[in-house]
């Protein structure tokens, strides 16, 4: 596995749980010897987290990072450990080791230079992308590794399938290895590529007619490169066809459809989720105040959790990583159901569209809900968040808690009726599988890999991308929970059963070993 992130050591998004969940399940139900490859960031100790310096040869070896008119070497280092069968080796050099997060700058680096913007992406991302593959490939050699596999994750590994194939440094060591690149977000945002196609020869090392080849909209893409080189999935079966099957795919530039002419198409095999992480009835080793289990009918402690909730939300914590805004008030005698998000504020996750879908419900004086948002991201929608829970008419039914902190975030799974995703497109999805395993019922427009949550049987889910259809979806949620509250335990058990069944990483991985296969004949 090569791939910017790792559950436990560095994180930004859903990747770091992928290859932790992937590479532990490859391991333990597939006797695999898996390895994964990642940047050892400054914000990494990796002495405190258990790695130990591996001893090369040569402590230090060098990788080729040529700028135009400029030969040049890039000194690194290794660290390994092992965790849950999986070894884990991190790539430490200058380069890496001056980032304090993973993809963008934070509040510290701008305040030591201010043109590094917090929240910007890195300005040498592609150079960042370019040595973490390169250091890759250098160390198997080093070690003498020759997988069958190497799996690249988005688009900083998607170059690697052709450097193994068109650099004769590689080429002959690699002669025997196949290479799959798992698109992770196809978004505009996410292709990591360069229209400095000068600058990307030579510091690849990739042919001229390869760089030519990789073009697209008018940039050198690594996905694009890729193509011919490595079997090429995503992340849900749904979303392989809406990149290259519906206008869905002018998101991405038209990357999908681009992909499909070059004669690829995109396989999509739906992320998993091992149920044990967010298991309910360990609860109180989680960090929870109770203990609960939705599918023995267990379900005071859930009780005793949104309780707890509503409570920290009257004023009574002082948080340590989140600023509050507003209130919720403490439940009456008659229940009020509790509407939660974790995510990013944008309008990708569809925030815009949440803030007016309440403002609709609220001008029904019958409806009586609370709603807790947990996130940050987009300023001007955080901005309206701290505008709209001050106004008198969501006075404790709304609060918002800015930042992010994933203990919290376990307790706002566990208190929740029902989770909210509203995303204008998504990938795959991992909050709506948390959420039911903590009997949270999803809510989701159906696109993407949030087709896995079927309506009114493991949660709601609604087509048309609209603050109207979310409010009322969210209508019809309340109305089950006021006069068919047996409906959603029963809904509750089917989305437990349901992720058990089907989404389990022992499953799913059973996908990728097909893919695996595939990829030694491309």
């Amino acid at each position: 596995m090569v791939t910017r992130e790792y559950d436990g050591v560095a994180g930004a998004g859903g990747v770091k749980d992928v290859c932790q969940q992937l590479s532990e399940a490859l391991v333990q139900h597939a006797g695999c010897d898996v390895r994964v490859v990642l940047p050892c960031y400054g914000f990494i100790n990796a002495q405190s987290l258990g790695f130990q310096p591996v001893q090369l040869s040569c402590p230090v070896f060098e990788v080729d990072m040529h700028y135009p008119n400029q030969e040049r070497r890039e000194a690194v280092t290794l660290w390994m450990k092992k965790e849950q069968g999986v070894v884990i080796y991190l790539l430490d050099s200058p380069r890496f080791r001056e980032k304090q997060a993973v993809y963008t700058y934070t509040p510290a680096e701008e305040q030591e230079k201010s043109w590094q913007k917090a929240g910007t992406g890195h300005f040498d991302f592609f150079a960042m992308n370019v040595l973490l593959q390169k250091a890759a490939l250098d160390m198997m050699i080093l070690l003498d590794i020759r997988p069958d596999i190497i799996h690249c994750h988005d688009g900083h590994a998607a170059i690697l399938p052709a450097m193994l194939r068109e650099q004769s440094g590689y080429r002959q060591f690699f002669c025997q290895t196949g290479a799959v690149v798992t698109i992770h977000n196809a978004g505009l945002g996410y292709h990591q590529d360069v229209d400095d196609l000068a600058f990307a020869q030579a510091i690849t090392g990739l042919p001229g007619s390869v760089i030519r080849a990789g073009m697209f909209n008018n940039a050198f893409n690594p996905f694009v490169v890729a193509a011919g080189y490595a079997q090429i999935n995503t992340v849900s079966e749904k979303y392989a066809r809406e990149l290259q099957e519906t206008d869905e795919d002018a998101r991405t530039g038209w990357l999908g459809h681009e992909l499909r002419k070059k004669g690829v198409e995109l396989v999509g095999i739906t992320n998993g989720v091992n149920p044990e992480d967010f298991n309910p009835a360990q609860g109180r080793k989680k960090g929870l105040v109770a203990d609960f289990n939705l599918e023995k009918g267990e379900v005071h402690g859930k009780k005793s959790c949104k309780e707890e909730m509503l409570y920290l939300c009257r004023g009574h914590e002082s948080w340590a990583t989140v600023q509050q805004y507003g209130a919720l008030q403490e439940e009456p005698n008659v229940p009020m159901p509790l509407f939660t998000f974790i995510g990013r504020l944008t309008a990708q996750k569809g925030v815009d569209l949440l803030l007016q879908a309440v403002s609709l419900l609220m001008m029904k004086s019958s409806t009586e809900f609370q709603l807790l948002i947990l996130g940050s991201g987009d300023s001007v929608l955080e901005q309206q968040l701290q505008e709209l829970v001050e106004e008198k008419r969501f006075r404790g039914q709304l609060c918002f808690l800015k930042g992010y902190d994933p203990a919290l975030a376990l307790k706002i799974y566990a208190a929740g009726d029902f989770f909210l995703i509203p995303s204008l497109y998504e990938p795959c999805g991992l909050t709506d599988y948390i959420a039911q395993l903590f009997g949270n019922l999803p809510l989701v427009h159906h696109v993407g890999g949030l087709v896995k949550v079927i309506d009114k049987k493991t949660g709601f889910a609604y087509q048309e991308h609209s603050a109207e259809a979310l409010a009322q979806t969210m209508l019809l949620a309340l109305d089950i929970y006021h006069n068919q509250p047996e409906q959603l335990n029963t809904m509750q058990k089917a989305a437990l059963q349901h992720i058990q069944t089907h989404y389990q990483w022992q499953h799913v991985m059973q996908e990728y070993l097909s893919l695996y296969q595939k990829a030694l004949y491309v």
